[in-house]
């Protein structure tokens, strides 16, 4: 039996310490989805609950057919989705059709690793994400932050995996074109 097979089986059975165990092992996701998608820590905490709340009303659902991780991370994209709904507040941009084939690649050549080398590139590099649309800043940091695939972020966020390297693809667009204008051309 896996640990996540174990794990549900234990909140399931109502084991005691079992469900703060769940907690304590996908909280930092949680934050992490939530946060990033709304931007405004005491709605991110109170979303964060609710998304355990609901973890724990459903958790009799989850079908082992991806890691409880994921099935989690698609709990809390979907409430903070519902949340930015409530407030009218748009997940992305509507798309633009200069994108073109380029998107079947999600790589433009721009080596995000080495333009957060120092510290300054850091910091605009921080900024320019947060500036992004909620849904695009939460894919750019679920794929290049927590170095999650392309097919786990489709799932976590219900989206197909097209879409995803569409997101990505622009994201990584206006991070390039934020860190160009602010520091100058990056090779």
């Amino acid at each position: 039996m896996s640990d996540d097979q174990e794990l549900v089986t234990a909140v399931l059975a109502r084991t005691p310490g079992a469900f703060e165990q769940l907690i304590a092992r996908h909280k930092a996701l949680v934050w992490h989805v939530v946060y990033r998608m709304v931007k405004h820590p005491e709605d991110a905490r109170e979303l964060s609950q609710d998304v355990f709340l609901r973890v724990h009303q459903r958790l009799h659902q989850y079908r082992f057919e991806s890691s409880l991780a994921t099935w989690i991370g698609r709990v809390a994209f979907s409430v903070a989705s519902r949340h930015l709904q409530k407030k009218r507040l748009p997940l992305a941009e509507p798309a633009s059709d200069e994108d073109g084939d380029a998107l079947d690649d999600v790589s433009d050549g721009f080596d995000l690793e080495a333009a957060c080398a120092d510290r300054e590139t850091m910091d605009h590099l921080n900024a320019a994400i947060e500036a992004l649309p909620p849904l695009q800043r939460t894919l750019v940091t679920l794929y290049h932050l927590d170095e999650m695939g392309i097919a786990e972020i489709g799932t976590i966020t219900g989206l197909p995996e097209g879409t995803v390297k569409n997101y990505l693809f622009r994201a990584r667009q206006r991070l390039r074109q934020r860190l160009e204008t602010r520091l100058g051309a990056i090779a």
